[in-house]
């Protein structure tokens, strides 16, 4: 089992910035990948950003390139997601999961940091 805790949500204004921590515990020589993923009202739960548990490749979604910078401190066992210059539409519910090697799904989920951006 892996064990994950967020941290870092709030209220920041639009073009503000957050920094969101996600630390692991457990079985964390498990993972391969770690992601961040959101929903907001009403829509589906959406790929945010992810980076490998080791080597540190990483991925975005279109819609937060060059705003979001997830990184990771395997020393700390914690992701991180860096948000710059915030839009509205940003607002959601943001959650960690973590992608064990063997089953090549996202099996392992925090409970979520509200992200709210005032207009």
């Amino acid at each position: 089992q892996v064990q994950l805790v967020e941290s870092g949500g709030g209220l920041v204004q639009a073009g503000g910035s957050l920094k969101l921590s996600c630390a692991a515990s457990g079985r964390t020589f498990e993972i391969y990948y770690m992601g961040w993923f959101r929903q907001a009202p009403g829509k589906e739960r959406e790929f945010v950003a992810r980076i490998t548990w080791s080597g540190g490749s990483t991925s975005y979604a279109d819609s937060v390139k060059g705003r979001f910078t997830i990184s990771r401190d395997n020393a700390k066992n914690t992701v991180y997601l860096q948000m710059n210059s915030l839009k509205p539409e940003d607002t959601a519910i943001y959650y960690c999961a973590a992608l064990p090697r063997l089953t090549g799904r996202y099996d392992y989920w925090g409970q979520g940091t509200q992200v709210t951006v005032s207009s």
